[in-house]
């Protein structure tokens, strides 16, 4: 498959294996794992880097064939679930970036078509949402606004 915005076809990853159950070795702690993502999240850190450090630092490869619940799901049941999704909020988080870097930098062309096609991601990724119901209707991106969004 080719990428969204270069006509070139990406490179192959890596595959996790196909697997039914947890492996042997990993922990399997229901409890303990739902009270670590739990205290994760009321520490500020996303979904990703929780996961990460489950599979890093706790030993669990894969939160959902130890508790059968993804992380976005355990932190909807306790109530921590952002009003800004993770993909959507680190676009905007880019977007803004580069935006600043543009009002230092005037000339840097390609920085210009960078964020361009960031904030059509951004728009289009807004859209779905909207149509899931993950954000209200009537949500829109603006970028005067997106800083103060991004603070909360």
């Amino acid at each position: 498959m080719a990428r969204m915005h270069a006509r070139r076809r990406g490179s192959s990853g890596s595959v996790r294996p196909y697997r039914t159950d947890a492996p042997q070795w990993s922990n399997t702690d229901l409890a303990e794992i739902e009270k670590l993502i739990v205290g994760m999240k009321k520490e500020g850190l996303s979904s990703s880097v929780i996961g990460m450090t489950l599979r890093d630092k706790y030993g669990v490869p894969d939160i959902k064939l130890v508790t059968g619940k993804r992380i976005g799901t355990i932190l909807k049941e306790n109530d921590l679930v952002s009003e800004i999704p993770e993909d959507l909020r680190n676009l905007m988080q880019k977007a803004l970036g580069m935006r600043k870097h543009l009002s230092e930098n005037k000339k840097d062309i390609h920085n210009k078509r960078q964020l361009q096609l960031t904030e059509s991601k951004v728009r289009r990724l807004v859209k779905y949402y909207v149509k899931s119901g993950k954000l209200p209707k009537g949500w829109t991106y603006k970028p005067e606004t997106a800083e103060i969004l991004l603070s909360r």
